[in-house]
């Protein structure tokens, strides 16, 4: 494989490794661990924005490109809803919803792409001015990002072992709205993948 010229998809696979590895680490319960899964929750999701930089300034968007970036997002952030249903941090209907959504707005989206469509850019799937706002607009793609790694940042703060109640519970509070917040964006967000996937099947 040539690496120079996939830099962009070799970030995007990578994140989901970061993310495991911190994921991993929240089951090591030590204040040091808590503070690794917290630096390494940051780079993963940082990562997001690095992969899609490189392919701008290098000329690296593709079809595949676009896949595995949505790919890595879906691995990445069900992973931890999930873990932090198991761990008892949040209500088993955060990885409900993300889940059915997930499977709900990528097979619609798998059938966009057979027929030359992508989730975003030029060949975006969406037609109508609505459904690239809520889809597709930094505003809405932002505001979700700043919402959900905001609030599993802020979780897995509020549960490093040794830290005060009086800032766990401040924290815990900001992170359980955080995560409202960002799980209502994620159900929005997939409404116009839905409404408009009609014309696909036709």
């Amino acid at each position: 494989m040539d690496i120079k010229n996939n830099s962009a998809n070799i970030v995007s696979v990578s994140r989901v490794f970061v993310a495991f590895v911190a994921i991993g680490l929240l089951f090591v319960n030590t204040n040091c661990a808590y503070i690794w899964a917290l630096a390494l929750t940051i780079i993963a999701f940082a990562m997001d924005g690095v992969d899609g930089y490189i392919a701008r300034k290098y000329n690296q968007s593709s079809d595949w490109g676009a896949v595995l970036d949505i790919l890595g997002d879906r691995i990445v952030e069900a992973s931890y809803w999930i873990v932090f249903s198991v761990l008892g941090w949040l209500p088993v209907i955060f990885p409900l919803i993300c889940i059915t959504r997930a499977f709900t707005t990528d097979g619609i989206r798998s059938v966009a792409l057979s027929k030359g469509m992508t989730p975003f850019g030029e060949k975006s799937m969406q037609s109508t001015k609505w459904g690239k706002f809520i889809c597709a607009s930094k505003f809405m793609r932002i505001s979700y990002a700043v919402a959900k790694v905001a609030a599993f940042v802020l979780l897995i703060f509020a549960y490093i072992p040794g830290l005060s109640i009086d800032i766990a519970t401040c924290a815990l509070t900001v992170a359980l709205i955080l995560a409202w917040i960002a799980i209502i964006f994620c159900v929005v967000r997939a409404i116009p993948v839905v409404a408009e996937s009609g014309k696909l099947f036709k």
